[in-house]
């Protein structure tokens, strides 16, 4: 097989607590579909999206992982191999927010020190704002990661 034959992926999981928004932002992205809905994620999803980087086609795999203690375990084993990380917390969720750091200890327990941003999901929500943009920074800084703000 020659080189330029051949497919370049990533790996990419989306962690944070249930009902951050993890599965609206991945449908969004990847189908340009749109649900207020709340559906729980039972265990993981999967949907990937082609992008050009660098004028090299590149193949985005999206696993989206279940926020709830009770599929830790399940999820846990679909870390492995990930190149990068998305960690997401609601901007109307304080909870979801203080527990940034422990996603992330996860996901380095499992695949070492990946690239990672941080989604401050639910912006547009204002009138439901906990979380102040300061200490949004201030996690960021803290996770040396660029925080990413996104519309619900």
């Amino acid at each position: 097989m020659l080189e330029e034959d051949m497919e370049v992926a990533i790996k990419v999981v989306v962690v944070g607590n249930g009902a951050v928004g993890k599965s609206s932002m991945i449908q969004r992205y990847c189908k340009g579909i749109f649900t207020k809905d709340y559906k729980k994620t039972i265990g993981v999803d999967f949907l990937e999206r082609q992008i050009a980087v660098n004028d090299e086609e590149v193949r985005l795999m999206l696993w989206d992982t279940a926020g709830q203690e009770e599929f830790d375990a399940i999820t846990k084993a679909y870390y492995r191999g990930a190149q990068a990380c998305v960690l997401v917390f609601s901007t109307t969720d304080r909870e979801s927010f203080q527990a940034i750091d422990s996603w992330r200890e996860k996901v380095e327990a499992e695949v070492g020190d990946v690239p990672t941003v941080l989604v401050q999901n639910k912006i547009d929500l204002l009138e439901e704002t906990v979380i102040k943009s300061e200490e949004a920074e201030g996690l960021g800084q803290a996770a040396e990661a660029e925080i990413l703000p996104s519309l619900r």
